[in-house]
């Protein structure tokens, strides 16, 4: 940038201005080298100089002083000390050690130092004047990147130094909390919490608000923070919708539990359990808060959707416990949180309110605008999230009729036949919304069936071969076989006949699949039997 500006003849823009009479003259180049210089820079490097500006209208000078002073050639190391030492500070060895201590974020070292007072946290320890407090990256402090690293002893040795830090805000507007909590450092986040709530209600007055830090602590599955972090809680409906979008599970799946018992311990499984329940304490709590506010209906009629989307049971059974009405709560779609449960597949919520209020899912039909009942919902395709853990297009077909099968069998016998305003049954609309899957599932497994038709081929043919070749060979005078006495030949005759059996099991059912007529509801239990079946005897 320097050379480009020598050779246009414009360095004189990012030194002093001498006024003349050709002021408009100057503004025009002055604000083409400003923007020669903003061009330049990375995203990053233009929102800190914005930012470093209160006032836009700052000029390329600013801006060059500015950029020379962060990205600057260092000075060299003589003028520094020089500079330094001269500034009747302290000693430029204490510096040294304090200015190293913090960049390799050794906070042990750094207390120290502190305490044998020889260098403060006000000393300048920089050629550029900056301060122990304001000598991190990206323009934290060191109560920043305490917080980053979950050091809570280093942070509250800086607190206790200066409140203030608290306060201040890096680069990119985040303070020490923020980042703790963005870090998922839970202890760090809860003392910067404590102090930072207190320290801002005696400033200003005011009560603090910490929803967004308990949403964001939320956010990370950290709920035994969250939990303790409740007594900041302003605004509960927030929180509860953060908690209905990221309720954990009571129990990992089978193949998350598999990798944490592989990889970690059993203390890894117990999180989970700790997870759930203060996950529970936490819905339970904002609840009271909502049910002491003014604005429960508005309040929880969208969590309670959320929740119902999500299959969250304890959160719809939590709410429902202290709001009975809002089992009548009607969304955009004029859909109740029943017939919300149906679209979404949720199978927990749905069985809870089945059980709480047998007779309203029975006789529920909605007018609007289709005459449809529950079952005509059920038969709608299921969203893509909700069947997706199912491994194949058959496996998701089976999973949609075993849903449609269980909410006919709670429905009315009338709603079985009923039909919308197109002339449909529900058996009519699951039929049509699933054509494609269907088609999906029966090429699906006829590739499998195929596939492990020509392997349990190759193995039947082996197995049949080795049971006629007897190792060893025959005694020429009798044809018996030289082993027979032996037990390992026994034993080998045993096991070739079971592979041979098993093999030829395997073939007969997937060539069974092959030939199958592939009907919509031949995916509820026979072909998933068939394949499961072959599969096992195929294993083994």
């Amino acid at each position: 940038m320097l050379c480009l500006l020598e050779s246009h003849d414009m360095l004189r823009f990012i030194q002093p201005k001498t006024l003349g009479e050709h002021d408009d003259l100057w503004r025009r180049s002055e604000a083409l080298v400003k923007g020669w210089m903003l061009g330049s820079l990375s995203n990053q490097t233009l929102k800190y100089l914005v930012n470093s500006f209160p006032n836009e209208d700052f000029t390329a000078k600013d801006a060059w002083d500015k950029l020379q002073t962060v990205y600057g050639p260092p000075v060299r190391a003589k003028n520094a000390s020089d500079m330094l030492q001269s500034s009747n500070g302290p000693p430029i060895e204490a510096v040294k050690k304090l200015h190293e201590a913090i960049l390799a974020q050794n906070y042990w070292e750094f207390i120290a130092i502190l305490e044998d007072k020889i260098v403060t946290l006000r000393d300048r320890i920089t050629i550029n004047g900056n301060t122990a407090l304001h000598m991190a990256v990206e323009g934290s402090t060191l109560l920043h990147v305490a917080a980053i690293v979950g050091n809570t002893n280093a942070a509250k040795m800086l607190v206790e130094r200066n409140q203030n830090l608290l306060y201040e805000k890096d680069n990119e507007g985040q303070t020490p909390l923020d980042r703790a909590v963005s870090n998922m450092q839970a202890h760090t986040s809860i003392y910067l919490l404590d102090h930072y709530s207190v320290s801002s209600d005696l400033e200003n007055g005011e009560i603090f608000d910490g929803t967004e830090i308990v949403v964001n602590t939320i956010s990370s599955k950290d709920y035994v923070s969250a939990y303790k972090m409740r007594s900041v809680i302003k605004d509960p409906d927030i929180v509860l919708m953060a908690i209905a979008q990221n309720f954990p599970p009571e129990f990992p799946d089978l193949a998350e539990l598999f990798e944490e018992l592989l990889f970690s311990s059993f203390s890894e499984v117990q999180r989970y359990r700790q997870a759930y329940k203060h996950a529970k304490l936490l819905v339970h709590f904002t609840c009271d808060l909502i049910r002491m506010s003014t604005t429960m209906y508005t309040t929880y009629t969208n969590v309670i959707f959320e929740a119902t989307k999500q299959d969250a049971v304890v959160i719809v059974e939590e709410i429902l416990s202290q709001f009975p009405n809002a089992i009548w709560t009607i969304n955009e779609d004029g859909h109740d949180i029943i017939q919300h449960a149906v679209i979404n597949r949720s199978r927990k919520v749905y069985r809870l309110l089945y059980r709480m209020s047998k007779l309203k899912i029975t006789n529920t039909t909605i007018q609007f605008p289709f005459k449809k009942n529950l079952l005509h919902l059920a038969a709608r395709l299921a969203p893509e999230n909700k069947i997706k853990h199912a491994y194949g297009p058959a496996l998701q077909m089976q999973l949609e009729l075993q849903w449609f099968k269980e909410v006919e069998r709670s429905v009315s016998p009338l709603n079985v036949n009923q039909k919308n305003s197109f002339g449909e049954t529900p058996q009519m609309v699951f039929t049509n919304e699933h054509k494609k899957l269907t088609i999906e599932g029966e090429k699906w497994l006829k590739e499998t069936a195929q596939s492990y038709t020509i392997i349990a081929a190759l193995i039947n043919t082996i197995m049949f071969a080795a049971a006629i070749t007897v190792p060893g060979g025959n005694k020429q005078d009798s044809g018996i076989p030289m082993f027979t006495n032996v037990n390992n030949f026994t034993l080998f005759a045993i096991l070739d006949g079971i592979s041979f059996i098993t093999s030829a099991a395997s073939l007969i059912i997937f060539l069974s699949i092959l030939t199958d007529r592939f009907h919509e509801q031949d995916f509820l239990f026979i072909l998933p039997l068939k394949l499961a079946i072959g599969v096992y005897s195929f294993s083994h």
